[in-house]
């Protein structure tokens, strides 16, 4: 994302009279879907401006941090990719209340600018000069399964398993064509609209009819000894400040 969008959106949702001194700073932990990184470092950002509240964020696939938290792993909450894996946590009785969706992800095709399959379109995933298709997992990531929903849509899936290669998270799917292990990648509008993608390649929409809506939800975390901040932040991530913002991020708001 340009410097000057997180500039404005930093500006805009804080101000200096409201930032304590730094021994006031609280800290809350968020585990973060891996679509998430371009995102949430300027959103905590903003939220550390205007609240004081410092958040660290650790980052994975939706599947691996339900598993981490539900093996202990001390967050304070849980921003996944989609809806099913907080109900996951929520019906084992490990969330303080019930998911909240905060947000509508979109699911790109992505290349190099020097990519064989340039000039980028749906059609470059059936070109012979594309040998390697990057796709998430569709057993943890929730785009890993909204890329194989799509391939399905599209008549493609048959043609491009043996071109398939597997990223464990989005994040990871994305690498794989960055590095040229892959000559294209579904994955994230997050990852794709950042300013690091977009100087290195270009996307195309992959069509929203295509796969599944991608409602990203949160949860705050049972254990959390911080749960009334968490919820906080999560009310502060749901307000309608905050989701006029996410177009500039790649997301749009809760549906």
């Amino acid at each position: 994302m340009p410097a000057a969008l997180l500039t404005t959106l930093t500006l805009t949702l804080a101000s200096p009279a409201q930032t304590p001194a730094p021994a006031n700073l609280k800290v809350l932990h968020v585990a973060a879907a891996a679509d998430l990184q371009p995102v949430l470092p300027a959103l905590a950002e903003a939220y550390q401006r205007a609240t004081g509240v410092r958040i660290i964020s650790s980052f994975g696939s939706s599947a691996t941090l339900t598993q981490q938290i539900t093996n202990g792993d001390p967050q304070d909450v849980f921003l996944s990719a989609d809806m099913a894996h907080p109900k996951l946590l929520a019906d084992s009785k490990l969330t303080d209340g019930a998911p909240v969706s905060y947000a509508t992800g979109s699911l790109v095709l992505w290349a190099r600018t020097d990519s064989p399959a340039q000039p980028l379109s749906l059609d470059s995933l059936s070109s012979s000069r594309v040998v390697h298709v990057a796709v998430a997992n569709d057993s943890h990531a929730p785009y890993g399964l909204a890329a194989t929903q799509a391939l399905h849509s599209l008549g493609l899936i048959d043609k491009l398993k043996p071109k398939l290669v597997i990223g464990e998270n989005i994040a990871q799917t994305a690498q794989l064509a960055e590095s040229g292990n892959a000559q294209v990648a579904l994955i994230s509008l997050t990852i794709a609209n950042s300013a690091h993608f977009r100087a290195l390649g270009s996307f195309v929409p992959i069509p929203s009819s295509a796969y599944q809506p991608l409602h990203q939800g949160a949860v705050v975390i049972a254990a959390s000894p911080q749960k009334q901040l968490a919820h906080d932040f999560l009310r502060w991530l749901t307000s309608p400040e905050v989701q006029q913002k996410l177009p500039q991020f790649g997301l749009q708001p809760a549906s």
